[in-house]
């Protein structure tokens, strides 16, 4: 289940994973491609045991999409994993460097474009579903801060 976080982290589960929707000096936001799911997809994963969400996101961003975050991470959505009673928290930082994309992980790299673009593609390649959802909650945060 996706739920609005408008800014604020959730404190009643624990966060288990961490996603960010990075956005762009001219305003492009950044999905990658998951050669495993075949599909655009938000760039992060699952904490590891002995980090924070900061540094599990700075970590998954280097190796998915080879992008350093600035440290401002602006929370707006959560799916609830039931089967685990944890949150994996979506948020949007702006890039502040682009670094040459690691090999050996789970994405061929990255795609840029604007919101409009992104909801076509994603419409096209899956139907809806959760990046469809997750962007319709990302957009008034898009526009109030990043645009």
């Amino acid at each position: 289940m996706l739920k609005p976080l408008n800014g604020t982290f959730p404190s009643d589960k624990t966060i288990a994973g961490i996603h960010s929707i990075p956005v762009a000096e001219d305003g492009s936001i950044v999905f990658v491609w998951d050669k495993h799911e075949q599909a655009l997809t938000t760039v992060g994963g699952r904490l590891a045991p002995d980090e924070d969400r900061d540094t599990a996101l700075d970590r998954e961003t280097m190796e998915e999409a080879g992008i350093v975050l600035e440290s401002r991470r602006i929370p707006f959505a959560a799916w609830y994993w039931e089967s685990t009673d944890t949150y994996t928290v979506f948020v949007m930082a702006r890039i502040l460097a682009y670094r040459e994309l690691p090999e050996g992980f789970e994405t061929t790299g990255r795609v840029a474009m604007n919101l409009e673009t992104a909801r076509q593609l994603i419409a096209k390649l899956e139907g809806d579903g959760l990046r469809l959802d997750l962007l319709a909650l990302a957009e008034p945060l898009y526009l109030r801060e990043f645009k």
